[in-house]
């Protein structure tokens, strides 16, 4: 697999995330939120992923854009944990919610405990949906 996070890969569409914002669940790990729903997409990777950044906190672009970029980064670098372990297509968001910038190698840490956390949450309700 590559290691590269294309457009194929990228959450836009408006009206996946309304839905992912209206359906979705969520996994925390300081300082990182995922909100995922499991619904058909447009890509043909098993995931598709968009990230975000609170304006509210960080008012300087600059600083928006660098925390996505880290996190874009830390993902791409990662993005195997997710797709190794999924069997269904799913969307999700990952949002940054802490009020300082944090550096890359603990983001680094944290994407992957954020990620782990979230194939573990969706294998257990895979599991659940099996034995019902």
């Amino acid at each position: 697999m590559k290691n590269t996070l294309g457009k194929e890969e990228r959450l836009k569409s408006r009206k996946l995330i309304e839905k992912l914002y209206s359906e979705g669940n969520s996994v925390k790990k300081f300082p990182l939120r995922m909100v995922y729903i499991q619904t058909k997409h447009t890509s043909n990777f098993p995931a598709q992923v968009g990230v975000s950044v609170p304006k509210r906190i960080f008012k300087l672009a600059v600083k928006r854009n660098r925390i996505k970029r880290l996190m874009r980064e830390t993902y791409r670098l990662q993005k195997e944990i997710v797709y190794n372990n999924l069997d269904l297509p799913y969307v999700f968001m990952i949002s940054y919610i802490g009020k300082e910038e944090i550096k890359y190698e603990s983001l680094f840490v944290k994407m992957e405990e954020l990620l782990t956390l979230f194939v573990e949450k969706t294998k257990k309700t895979t599991n659940e949906d099996i034995q019902l």
